[in-house]
Parts: C-alpha cells; sequence; structure tokens
C-alpha cells in the first residue's frame, strides 16, 4: 500500500523511479513508494519532467500542481500534489 500524507490540501508521496524504462507505467509499490517506470533518461531534468507529466496526467491535475520537494537528483523523490485528497490518489495509482 501506498503511503500518503494529506495535509492542507496537499497530498505528499514517496516514489522510486527507474529511468530509461521500456515504457512509462506504474511498476507496483516498494516499502511504501510508489514504483515508476519513466522512459526517459536521468540528465539535464528530462526524467523529472516526464514524471510530473505522468502523475499529473494519472491524477487529471494540472502539471503545476505537482512538485519534486527532495530527491530531484535521486532516484528516491518526495511528491507534493496540491488541490486533491489522499483517497484520489489511492484510486489512481491503484496496482494494476
Amino acid at each position: 500500500m501506498i503511503d500518503l500524507q494529506e495535509k492542507e490540501g496537499t497530498v505528499t508521496l514517496r516514489v522510486r523511479v527507474q529511468a530509461r524504462a521500456s515504457r512509462t507505467s506504474i511498476r507496483g509499490v516498494i516499502d511504501g513508494a510508489l514504483r515508476i517506470g519513466i522512459t526517459a533518461p536521468p540528465v539535464d531534468g528530462e526524467a523529472n519532467e516526464e514524471l510530473t507529466k505522468f502523475i499529473a496526467k494519472r491524477l487529471e491535475v494540472g502539471r503545476e500542481k505537482v512538485t519534486i520537494t527532495s530527491g530531484r537528483t535521486s532516484r528516491n523523490k518526495t511528491i507534493v500534489i496540491r488541490g486533491i485528497e489522499a483517497e484520489e490518489v489511492r484510486r489512481a495509482f491503484a496496482e494494476e
């Protein structure tokens, strides 16, 4: 199950990113962190850009509402989404 923290109109989740994956997709949950494969390489912020686009699209929110708050140069990241509830995030990222 994904660890989510909900506070003052925001939801925080941890993500483990695999860059240069064969396709951008949810890869499951590991230690409470959402595991996501991203096709972009981890160069010049390309993987971070694709990650935020993917999360925003999946949650049906604007990209400006998705922010990487820590781990910009790591595969382990903390993401904050504004204007959404934790239950909506759980449903959107339910294991496929």
